[in-house]
């Protein structure tokens, strides 16, 4: 070295430190302990401010530190493979689907942006409905084209990262399962001496999967073209059988799914229950140039934490509770401990999301119907998990209420209905038509025997819901005499009509009819009777009156009830309103209950995160115990 580099080094060598600081300061990755730091040599010994670099990066190591604090208790981690960063209790749910349609979007079908200078000069065209259909048309053409030409995406995965995930495959999987593969091309990432007994893969094309030489047959179908809320809409697929497959992986394919919600109820299908869905993915960087086109915009704009969260939340909204065990790992390579070497590392960063599938309950079990109903309705589309939660205690309550084995098992069978009943409820406004009435109303339907959702009932239904145009001689009258009722009250009201249309031929029509008619006759009785009575009780007590015996044909004809009514006493009226008063009392105890479940189990979690949270923290300061990364567990600290 020369003296006129020697003496120019200090200078130089501050210069380097500045950027070297500016490049930590925007670091993000995973940041090593001090100690792991290489120490200074005499080269720089000059211009090493310690006390002011040496607590910036120490600080930002135990932020990333925090950031990558397993949430996993040792419990937790028994038995699992190495690299378990989210247990199955640290996870937290929203009650209904969070993601808007526009994030499952690829880059060519999202809206262009704005041109200002159009804007100003009068010439921005409108985004038109018809304008964001072209968009989606031509975009599923063109990744159909996409995948069709069967891209490798071996080239994008680095070796180590390989490496871990066959590790993670070889401690899952065992030869004797039969296991199916989502997005199937020519490596499966499986250890070479894993021969799977059965192996079917699942592409867009199959000129990748024959290259496979664990696949032992192969079906080509589109995992976008779905049927919506219900499953990948292929013959082939369905064909495979309920409850046929030990294993299911989805190795890459996650980030390029326009519909994961089906895929993932299709997967839960197809399962044995105990088999697991393994969802393997990579960082958003080792796709570049062409995969970017077909990834939708959820996986382009998020990062890496947020996209386990999402892929968990496709168990958590596919099948709900019908998925257990839900767990998120971190399986990539140990990072460099040199800033510098980080910033060039070519590692690809790896992740797991599993789960198994929960067994579903084939009988009611007297003790414990809520098992029952809840399991039912795992895969039940259009109803939202909130709904799922509302409904399932009142349908169990309905169950054991019931007199008759013919009105439980209505009830039972009825539950396939239920989709059918919310696809009008669902278009409600929440705040005239509460979420619990909204149940309340589906369960009152499902447990009349009359009731099978026949398209006469749901016409009616949506005319008594105000969702189309009234019928003039039906509910344009019975909505006018009886404006003063409650809300729920409206809903025992309809739960006695709706049922009554479509069944029992001319005789029930006929019901219908002096159900209607005898509304305003049996008003005035029940007010001669009763003086001072408010008219919502009035409409109340003679509404509930009309509908047990003038609704169901063979009860009652006008003129029986006309002397019945007549013949009741003021005690009798006051006796049927604490009787539909009580039945509201149940129905508000019911959603306390719930309400306090809910809170509780939010509670419950909580404290187990925070628990877990502080076992780590403690180990951390005590040195007692750290987290290994590379095997997964926890470990003693030797002195």
């Amino acid at each position: 070295m020369t003296s006129a580099m020697s003496s120019a080094f200090p200078i130089f060598n501050l210069l380097l430190m500045t950027a070297l600081l500016s490049v930590i300061s925007t670091c993000t990755g995973f940041m090593p302990h001090l100690s792991t730091m290489r120490q200074p040599t005499s080269l720089n010994t000059v211009v090493t401010p310690t006390f002011i670099i040496g607590g910036a990066i120490r600080k930002m190591r135990e932020e990333e530190a925090k950031k990558k604090m397993p949430m996993a208790s040792p419990e937790d981690m028994e038995g699992e493979s190495v690299g378990l960063r989210v247990g199955p209790q640290a996870w937290k749910w929203p009650p209904v689907y969070p993601y808007d349609d526009e994030l499952f979007l690829r880059p060519d079908a999202e809206a262009p942006l704005p041109n200002p200078m159009a804007i100003v000069k009068g010439e921005e065209g409108e985004d038109t409905e018809e304008k964001e259909k072209e968009r989606v048309t031509k975009s599923i053409e063109n990744a159909n084209k996409f995948w069709a030409d069967e891209p490798s995406t071996s080239p994008f995965l680095s070796e180590n990262s390989v490496s871990n995930l066959r590790a993670h495959f070889n401690f899952y999987i065992s030869p004797s399962d039969h296991v199916l593969e989502f997005g199937c091309g020519s490596d499966s990432y499986f250890p070479p001496s894993l021969n799977l007994s059965r192996h079917v893969g699942v592409a867009f094309s199959d000129k990748l999967m024959k290259q496979n030489p664990s696949v032992t047959e192969f079906i080509t179908a589109d995992l976008n073209e779905v049927e919506i809320e219900r499953g990948i809409k292929s013959e082939e697929i369905k064909a495979l059988g309920q409850s046929s497959f030990d294993k299911i992986v989805m190795t890459n394919t996650i980030d390029f799914l326009t519909h994961p919600r089906e895929v993932f109820r299709t997967a839960w299908y197809l399962l044995k229950p105990g088999g697991t869905m393994i969802v393997p993915f990579s960082s958003k960087d080792a796709y570049k140039g062409a995969f970017e086109q077909v990834q939708t915009k959820m996986w382009r704009t998020m990062n890496d934490d947020q996209h386990m969260w999402v892929c968990g939340s496709f168990f958590q909204f596919s099948a709900g509770d019908g998925w257990t065990g839900l767990k998120g790992f971190d399986i990539s390579p140990p990072k460099p401990t040199n800033f510098v070497q980080e910033k060039l590392d070519k590692t690809t960063s790896m992740y797991v999301v599993q789960a198994s599938k929960s067994s579903l309950a084939d009988t009611v079990d007297p003790s414990n119907p809520r098992e029952y109903f809840s399991s039912a309705l795992w895969l039940a589309p259009v109803l939202e998990s909130r709904d799922k939660m509302l409904i399932s205690p009142r349908l169990s309550r309905a169950w054991q209420l019931a007199k008759t084995e013919e009105k439980r098992k209505h009830i039972e069978a009825n539950v396939d209905v239920l989709p059918t009943i919310y696809e009008s409820l669902v278009k409600m406004d929440s705040f005239a038509f509460p979420f619990n009435l909204q149940a309340q109303l589906a369960t009152n339907l499902m447990e009349d025997v009359d009731f099978d959702g026949n398209d006469s009932q749901i016409s009616n239904l949506r005319m008594g819901l105000g969702l189309d145009p009234p019928n003039a001689e039906v509910w344009s009258k019975i909505g006018q005499l009886t404006a003063a009722l409650e809300p729920e009250d409206k809903v025992s009201l309809l739960a006695h009509i709706v049922p009554r249309f479509g069944r029992n031929g001319p005789a029930g029509e006929q019901g219908i009819k002096d159900f209607v008619d005898g509304l305003q006759p049996t008003f005035e009785v029940i007010k001669k009777k009763c003086q001072g009575m408010s008219d919502k009780d009035i409409q109340l007590a003679g509404s509930e009156l009309l509908a047990a015996e003038i609704l169901i044909p063979g009860r009652s004809t006008k003129s029986q009830f006309a002397k019945f009514i007549s013949a009741l006493t003021a005690s009798d009226i006051e006796g049927v309103l604490a009787r539909r008063r009580s039945f509201k009392e149940i129905a508000e105890k019911d959603m306390a209950e719930m309400v306090k479940a809910r809170e509780e189990e939010i509670e419950r979690r909580k404290e187990e995160v925070e628990k877990m949270q502080k076992q780590m923290e403690d180990a951390r300061e005590n040195r007692s115990m750290v987290f290994n990364e590379e095997t997964g567990a926890f470990e003693e600290v030797e002195d």
